[in-house]
């Protein structure tokens, strides 16, 4: 795909309203902070993944389908965490702000 596709893509994103433009501040700001959330576990369980297939690619003792499986895994978690970084991206856009966000097991 070009440059010039991409651009094309983009325009027509930033022309799109937002399905969050007509909620309420105090929605989007829980909205926000169960998306921050979210991505944070996701990313969390990204990083197991990933851990364990660069663990596994060294290891001789791994077959190759079972390296091939946790790409295979791996690729497929950053697809959804791409998609609900988009989803969590639009939320922060149309709240106007990032909320603060305890860490997990602080509240």
């Amino acid at each position: 795909m070009s440059d010039a596709d991409w651009s094309e893509i983009n325009d027509e994103k930033r022309e799109r309203p937002s399905r969050y433009s007509l909620m309420q501040e105090s929605e989007l700001e829980v909205l926000a902070v169960a998306a921050i959330r979210e991505h944070r576990h996701l990313i969390a369980a990204d990083e197991a993944v990933y851990e364990e297939w660069t663990r596994a690619s060294t290891d001789p003792s791994i077959s190759a389908a079972v390296l091939k499986s946790l790409q295979d895994e791996y690729v497929a978690r950053q697809k959804k965490s791409e998609a609900q970084q988009e989803a969590l991206s639009e939320i922060i856009d149309a709240l106007g702000y990032i909320p603060e966000v305890a860490p997990d097991g602080e509240e």
